[in-house]
């Protein structure tokens, strides 16, 4: 097995210890976060219906007009944006379900700028 397909397969097990343990409710739903080599998406999720509460990608218009890819600096906006259409719904508390990635760069930035817009996590 290449070393590409092991890392996903990783990631994979890793994703799943996760949501073993996280899940989102009405009250506090969970943040879920992908990212590709280009791009950073996050849904906001209740678990209990199955539905997505709101959505941002680093791929819509008005952001990718600003920057470029999958940077720090996209991922904060991408963080500002979620905590601003999250608070739109009347939530302030979440989960957050960093997809089986680790704690640093990109994911931190999302995380940290969706905390100073006022999400609670």
């Amino acid at each position: 097995m290449d070393r590409a397909k092991a890392r996903v397969k990783s990631r994979g097990r890793i994703r799943e210890r996760i949501r073993g343990k996280v899940a989102g409710s009405a009250e506090r739903p969970r943040l879920a976060v992908f990212k590709s080599l280009k791009y950073i998406y996050v849904q906001v999720i209740d678990d209990s219906t199955g539905c997505t509460i709101a959505s941002a990608s680093s791929l819509e218009k008005d952001l990718r007009s600003k920057m470029a890819g999958s940077n720090k600096q996209a991922a904060a906006a991408v963080g500002e944006l979620i905590a601003e259409r999250v608070k739109e719904k009347g939530l302030s508390k979440v989960v957050f379900d960093r997809g089986g990635y680790q704690y640093h760069g990109n994911v931190k930035a999302l995380a940290e700028a969706a905390r100073s817009k006022g999400l609670v996590f």
